[in-house]
């Protein structure tokens, strides 16, 4: 008899492996802050890739993972509290010197209404698009799903795909907006996602460690009903409460892949696709799974790394994981 097909976990990255800021972060600050009346012979793109730079770096060392520990206990209003904060501080580095942008505190004032079109723009397609290996790639696990459902095809027992990002909660809301089915599933480390303050809004704990009805539905309605998700679990920093390249936020990823098939039997092949060494193809091997590194940058090569040039190479070197 031969042996059983292994259960097969994918992650990728998410920023810069699946998809890219449609401009340049800087420019499409600039472009938002000219439509609210903001000067462009202040508010340039170089000015604001310095002072964004700067405030970024601050914040991420006074609250680091977008102040989850201080969201934790009732002290901060998470990821859009953090990204409000880099908003004002990279615009108010610049116009904090400029006549008449400063109120009675010395604050600077920015139009109504632009801070949330940028947290809006930067939690949708409006801001991102998808690279172009993205769709057809989706497309052949697709078809490897279906082919799963009939008797002996596909070549795994299970195949569950995620995606393990170093980032806060929009970023599932930025894949469904880019067109991808993206499934409920959420880290549950600490507390249940849903719990957290943060952008995403979420109907029920399905991220929870024992699966509820609901995600046991959506496990249900994944495997042996009509919808397939292109992604079936998102695994964000913010919500694992660890960042790359921690064992931990992979631990999550594969705890709550398994509890997505808690009827798998066999062992579990971990494969994680990123374009970053240290914190994508590294850290998944320190954290015992096989990594894989997807350059998306022209002469970005590194001796000895097991590496793919699109994510349409990707789908030749899974097969492999089959037995």
């Amino acid at each position: 008899m031969p042996l059983r097909p292994p259960n097969l976990l994918l992650t990728l990255d998410a920023f810069e492996t699946i998809f890219y800021p449609r401009q340049p972060v800087p420019v499409q600050y600039a472009q938002t802050a000219h439509a609210y009346g903001l000067p462009p012979s202040i508010i340039t793109p170089e000015s604001l890739k310095a002072s964004f730079k700067k405030t970024f770096k601050t914040l991420s060392a006074t609250r680091p993972n977008y102040g989850r520990a201080d969201a934790l206990q009732g002290k901060y209003g998470g990821p859009r509290q953090w990204w409000e904060e880099v908003i004002r501080g990279s615009f108010g580095d610049i116009l904090s010197h400029t006549e008449g942008t400063t109120g009675g505190k010395g604050e600077v004032k920015l139009p109504d209404g632009m801070v949330n079109a940028l947290l809006e723009r930067f939690a949708s397609k409006e801001g991102y698009e998808l690279y172009p290996d993205v769709r057809p790639f989706f497309r052949r696990m697709q078809d490897l799903k279906m082919n799963m459902r009939r008797e002996g095809g596909g070549g795994f027992d299970n195949l569950v795909i995620g995606v393990v990002s170093n980032s806060d909660d929009r970023v599932p809301d930025i894949l469904k907006s880019l067109g991808l089915r993206v499934g409920k599933t959420r880290a549950d480390r600490d507390v249940v996602s849903t719990r957290l303050p943060g952008f995403e809004e979420r109907s029920s704990p399905s991220s929870s460690s024992i699966p509820t009805s609901d995600s046991q539905s959506q496990s249900q309605s994944q495997w042996h009903g009509q919808e397939i998700n292109d992604i079936d679990l998102v695994i964000t920093s913010y919500d694992a409460g660890a960042e790359k390249p921690s064992p931990l936020i992979f631990e999550v990823a594969k705890r709550q892949a398994q509890s997505l098939v808690p009827d798998s039997i066999g062992e579990w092949a971990c494969v994680h696709v990123g374009d970053h060494y240290e914190k994508d193809y590294q850290a998944a091997i320190d954290a015992g799974w096989d990594g894989i590194f997807l350059p998306r940058e022209d002469g970005q090569v590194v001796e000895g790394a097991k590496s793919v040039n699109s994510l349409g190479e990707l789908v030749d070197v899974l097969e492999g994981y089959s037995k």
